[in-house]
């Protein structure tokens, strides 16, 4: 059976690749050290070795729209297109095309329903930043086939975090039972505090700086139950209007065990706060 060998979270800043790729005179000044920051991240990806990445994200309304949006979705395409025109124009973000894994895509969408997650799929599924991010971040050579599976943290109702975090259970089940030698990594993308076109967009920090703190201590000591207990939807609304991305680290704290991450690194951004965590198998994780 395949192997998971790692579970990674991180927020999927849009700015990274062109506050780092610039010339030195044009970068932000905390553009060395959000590098380094990545830099590090990325190694405890390659020091595991994977051979399959199954990245979760969410569509911002470039390809799934509000006349038909579905709770979790599932790519299963054998490539993928990715980043849209406003990305490369806003973000300077490039073009990329992802291998798919045709086959693991059928077992994990079969193995979801089975365990009573019906999620819709697509064959000609096209990838936004909330995947082409950390493949910049965590892969940049893009030299893996990836399943890429969405959720909905955008177009309410959404489900509720206990279902996000249900939801774990299933997806690392569907991995660890894929007849496959290989090793798989487990990669996932959200927010913490943020806001879109309100207010607090352009705050000096994220708009709730001491929900950004108390998420970051959640997540690196696994504290599911603080978490069940704390965040709804209408908790996540007062923090930033786009702050319900952070159920998609609730998922992915699932995915893991939920245990305490093995690695943990964030970064204070102008109207951001940027968090990055991995965690490595532990046998009595459940």
């Amino acid at each position: 059976m395949a192997r998971l060998v790692a579970t990674l979270a991180s927020t999927h800043h849009p700015f990274y690749f062109k506050a780092t790729t610039s010339a030195p005179e044009h970068q932000m000044p905390q553009a060395p050290e959000w590098k380094r920051k990545v830099e590090a991240y990325r190694e405890t990806l390659a020091s595991t070795a994977p051979d399959i990445l199954v990245m979760i994200g969410s569509d911002h309304f470039h390809q799934i729209f509000l006349d038909n949006y579905p709770q979790f979705l599932i790519g299963k395409a054998a490539r993928y297109d990715a980043t849209f025109y406003n990305e490369e124009r806003e973000f300077g973000i490039p073009k990329y095309a992802f291998e798919g894994d045709e086959d693991m895509s059928r077992f994990l969408h079969q193995s979801l329903l089975a365990q009573d997650f019906d999620f819709a799929f697509s064959n000609e599924l096209k990838i936004d930043h909330s995947i082409v991010c950390p493949i910049i971040t965590l892969r940049p050579q893009n030299d893996l086939p990836i399943v890429p599976i969405y959720t909905n943290i955008f177009a309410p109702p959404l489900p509720s975090p206990r279902r996000f975090f249900d939801l774990r259970r299933a997806i690392r089940k569907a991995i660890e039972d894929y007849p496959s030698d290989k090793r798989i990594a487990a990669i996932g993308t959200g927010h913490l505090s943020l806001e879109l076109g309100g207010p607090r967009q352009f705050m000096e920090t994220g708009p709730d700086p001491a929900f950004d703190q108390q998420a970051i201590e959640w997540l690196r000591t696994g504290d599911i139950e603080a978490i069940l207990a704390s965040v709804t939807h209408q908790s996540l609304e007062c923090s930033g209007n786009a702050t319900h991305g952070f159920l998609n680290f609730v998922l992915m704290l699932g995915v893991a065990g939920p245990v305490g991450a093995d690695y943990v690194d964030y970064l204070d951004l102008f109207h951001t706060m940027e968090a990055y965590f991995t965690w490595h198998p532990k046998e009595a994780a459940q």
